[in-house]
């Protein structure tokens, strides 16, 4: 289904593109990343909270982080200021990238088993379709804060893959 050189572009995406969105979300207000700007998590603060708490628990099933200290339906309050939240971010995406270079084709053929507070059960999937899905979970809040960052009058730059990630990073090591 994917390749690990199918993560690392994705991962490369993933930095840059948060690289941008917390840049832009630093020059708003905090009261405006904090307003219910009518996405699922509400306000941008939120949603980038959320997100975050997201890519901790699927990186605790895929490279044993440690689990977030907060419920699902808590992920939105994951941190209280916006610093300590970007801080936490940066951090991620380096430890998201490196972990990509570790992967091999055989890790992404594996099946994950974990269980699912969401559903409250035991799951199997294949790992390339879990993986496939992490990077899409992101593309899809990153859209939302997208929205939000453009309505408060700011801009991240040009959002395209194939803008954001060097071509270098589609060469084989």
């Amino acid at each position: 289904m994917i390749t690990p050189l199918y993560a690392r572009a994705m991962a490369a995406y993933n930095s840059e593109m948060n690289r941008r969105l917390y840049a832009a979300a630093a020059r708003i207000p905090d009261a405006t990343r904090r307003e219910d700007g009518g996405l699922f998590w509400g306000s941008l603060h939120r949603t980038l909270c959320h997100l975050m708490w997201a890519d901790e628990m699927w990186m605790s099933r895929f490279d044993g982080w440690i689990k977030p200290t907060v419920p699902l339906k808590e992920s939105g309050r994951l941190f209280e200021r916006f610093d300590d939240l970007a801080a936490a971010r940066a951090v991620a995406d380096r430890k998201i990238e490196a972990w990509t270079y570790r992967l091999t084709p055989q890790d992404i053929a594996r099946p994950c088993v974990w269980f699912s507070g969401a559903t409250n059960s035991e799951r199997t999937a294949p790992m390339g379709l879990l993986i496939t899905h992490f990077f899409n979970h992101q593309t899809h809040h990153r859209g939302q804060a997208h929205a939000l960052i453009t309505r408060a009058g700011d801009d991240v730059g040009d959002t395209d893959l194939f803008l954001v990630v060097p071509e270098e990073i589609f060469d084989p090591i």
